[in-house]
């Protein structure tokens, strides 16, 4: 049994944890508790996140949106991001820590299945309407975001009627973890780093 603390951004990851990624990480006897940043995440709030939970945990890992984080370095990148968390804290915590950091934000993902998208929020033109945006993408979830104004959550809000805490974690629930996983390789790496301490 392993127990994997993971610092989650907002609300709405922390629901998906604990419904869909928790369950499913717990088949592989690796049992992960969310704890919510409430938001306005940034490397020093971070660090000292990290430094609170780790000592109640294995592992330590973390689930914030690339869009949200805030003081971002110019010519940031998700590996230069996640290295900058990794190297914000302790040696002790380090060798325990697998950082993560969702592009462009969590929902991104929901874009993985627009017929389960579309389902959940029961509007039948909205599976057209994602799978126009993800031919734009090149069928990458992980790609949908130009600029802040027309991240993911901003193309749904501006279709549909959306909650980000209610009908997100269903929508996630909806289309499951697998094909999440085929859909964001960013998503799929970080699991499966996390799937890998049961071979240590």
């Amino acid at each position: 049994m392993v127990r994997i603390g993971i610092s989650v951004e907002g609300q709405t990851e922390e629901i998906f944890v604990k419904k869909v990624l928790a369950p499913y990480l717990a088949q592989k006897n690796l049992f992960m508790t969310p704890i919510c940043m409430q938001g306005d995440v940034n490397i020093d709030k971070v660090r000292s996140e990290l430094k609170k939970i780790a000592n109640n945990f294995d592992y330590v890992t973390t689930f914030y949106d690339f869009y949200g984080f805030k003081n971002k370095v110019v010519g940031e990148t998700k590996h230069s991001l996640e290295m900058r968390i990794l190297n914000a804290v302790g040696e002790n915590i380090r060798g325990r820590l697998i950082p993560f950091v969702q592009m462009y934000e969590f929902e991104g993902i929901l874009f993985s299945c627009p017929k389960s998208f579309a389902l959940i929020m029961r509007q039948a033109n909205l599976k057209e309407w994602a799978d126009g945006l993800l031919q734009e993408f090149r069928g990458d979830p992980e790609k949908i975001n130009n600029s802040p104004q027309t991240a993911p959550s901003k193309r749904i809000m501006s279709v549909v009627r959306y909650r980000k805490t209610t009908h997100g974690p269903r929508i996630a629930e909806a289309i499951g973890v697998e094909t999440i996983r085929n859909k964001c390789s960013g998503f799929n790496e970080w699991l499966h780093k996390i799937e890998k301490i049961n071979d240590k």
